[in-house]
Parts: structure tokens; sequence; C-alpha cells
């Protein structure tokens, strides 16, 4: 069973601005995700996972069940962006899962441990392709 519990004052930021939630499978805690930035109209978050909680659909439903809490608890937000690393094909595929299309590619923008800078991707869903269940394709060419 997953669920997603809020982080109170004293374990994380919870205010008008950002909203952090554990990811809780079979009751143990198993990452967290974090919305940010919700005061200012496009809101982004962070999602991490303990490495033996990967691999499993997780992170996909922990998205899935961002978007929709965003979406609800903001009516007049139009999109939720997020990132992630060129080399996490596993976060690009739960983005690509949850209808979110890549609008950015920063090129060497992530600084990693060993000091190699990667490839920064940028996604976003519109509201509007939630709700329709479609991706609207970015116009590159404009």
């Amino acid at each position: 069973m997953r669920s997603f519990w809020p982080v109170h004052a004293g374990e994380a930021v919870w205010d008008e601005s950002a909203h952090t939630h554990w990811i809780v499978v079979d009751g143990c805690r198993c990452g967290f995700v974090r919305a940010f930035d919700l005061d200012d109209g496009t809101p982004l978050f962070d999602l991490r996972l303990a490495s033996d909680c990967r691999g499993r659909g997780i992170g996909t439903a922990a998205l899935g069940w961002l978007v929709g809490y965003l979406f609800g608890l903001l009516p007049g937000i139009n999109r939720i962006e997020g990132t992630t690393r060129d080399d996490n094909r596993a976060m690009r595929e739960v983005f690509r899962a949850n209808g979110f299309a890549k609008e950015a590619h920063y090129r060497e923008d992530w600084p990693g441990d060993d000091g190699t800078l990667h490839d920064t991707i940028g996604y976003a869903l519109l509201r509007r392709d939630w709700m329709t269940g479609t991706t609207t394709p970015v116009r590159w060419a404009t």
C-alpha cells in the first residue's frame, strides 16, 4: 500500500510556498516529494527515493499523486515543472509516464559528485493536458 503523509515543521518545510510529503510503502518511508514555489504560479518539485525503493513504479505513482494534489490545491495554476539530469533515465521515464513534455535542455549544467557536468532536462505538464490525458507538443521552431 502506498500513501503520502505530510511532513510537518521540525522535519521539513511546510508553509504557503512549499509542501513536503513522505512517500510511505507498506508502512516504511521510502522517499519524499517536495513541491515548492507554490505561491508564484508555476510550482516546481523534488522527488527522492531510497535506492532500494527504485524500479518498482513508486516514483511514477508519487508524481501522479503530486500532480493531482497540486492541481487540486491550486486551481489557478496552469503548469507544473521539474528537472532531472540527462543520465537519470528512470526519472525521465517517470516524467513521460505522467504526461510531462520535455521543454528544456541545459548543457553541462548539473555538477555530479565527481565533478562531471551533466546536462539538465526540464519537463512541464499543462493542466489541460493532465485533464485530457494528452501531451501538447512543444513548438521548437517558433
